[in-house]
């Protein structure tokens, strides 16, 4: 099964009295779409996922598939959860929607073994026919998916294809890479884009293309075409911007950014996330202006 690559967009989900604002959330789709983003991902991390109803997690997955109908960028939708069953059950909700592909976020919370890891993401991948993305986010979760347990699930399940490294360590993604090269690496670092690409890297889900999709899809499209020394030079341009993403939990920083861009025109969060502080809004906003 060929794994979805490229540039993609970890989706912020804008918030309106509260709920989703759906007519906002098809608007930002679109504006990935007409500046080259390769996918879109709904409610992951990003999305604010952890704190999302089942129906609004479900709506997102709708809308982002409804609105990419008919183009090139494929969906990839968030399917994660510490209880297998509740992650079987979202992933058969994507599949059954239209999604391309799901993402899921190694179980957070309850720290399972290696082999729980394992028996985890099998299942999960074996309820559906559609490919599956490894995500592994250490800092957020707790537990590591080790390169060992990942390249074991590669090999024993069919479609699980790809694996979203964010754990900040380009030794793991030499250590994925030296031993299963066609085991596409998705950075999910905004950082190190540019140097998981050219480490055998497969593309990113970035956060910054929520903001600039245009440049970040033009770094990943330069790397994976071999150019390295215009998407290094593309990637040192966004270095401010995505270093200043995590001044705070993300999405706080990225959606706070988009709407001082004018993007969104409500800023809303779901507790127990609030806005940013007045000494971070004052860097944020410093470094977003000279991009938009």
């Amino acid at each position: 099964m060929t794994p979805i690559t490229g540039a993609m967009t970890a989706l912020i989900t804008p918030l309106k009295n509260g709920t989703v604002d759906e007519e906002t959330y098809e608007k930002l789709i679109k504006r990935q779409i007409e500046n080259g983003i390769d996918a879109v991902v709904p409610v992951g991390t990003t999305g604010e996922s952890a704190t999302l109803t089942y129906e609004e997690h479900k709506k997102c997955i709708e809308i982002a598939v409804a609105t990419c109908k008919g183009t090139n960028t494929k969906v990839i939708a968030g399917a994660g959860s510490n209880a297998t069953h509740e992650s079987i059950e979202l992933a058969k909700f994507a599949q059954s929607a239209g999604a391309d592909e799901i993402l899921c976020v190694a179980p957070y919370y309850n720290k399972p073994s290696q082999e729980g890891l394992y028996q985890h993401y099998k299942a999960i991948a074996n309820s559906v026919d559609i490919g599956v993305m490894l995500y592994n986010v250490p800092g957020r979760t707790s537990v590591d998916l080790t390169a060992e347990t990942a390249i074991r699930l590669f090999d024993d399940v069919k479609n699980i294809n790809s694996i979203k490294e964010a754990t900040g360590s380009l030794e793991r993604v030499v250590e994925i890479n030296s031993q299963r090269p066609d085991f596409a690496i998705i950075s999910g670092d905004d950082a190190i884009n540019y140097s998981i690409m050219a480490n055998g890297g497969k593309g990113c889900i970035s956060v910054t293309s929520n903001l600039l999709p245009d440049m970040v899809a033009k770094t990943i499209h330069l790397a994976a075409e071999g150019k390295l020394e215009e998407a290094k030079e593309m990637s040192n341009k966004l270095y401010p911007i995505n270093n200043v993403m995590f001044i705070d939990s993300n999405p706080v920083p990225v959606k706070t950014a988009m709407y001082i861009a004018g993007l969104i025109p409500t800023l809303e969060f779901k507790l127990p996330l609030v806005g940013i502080s007045e000494e971070n809004l004052k860097i944020l906003k410093e470094v977003v202006k000279k991009y938009v």
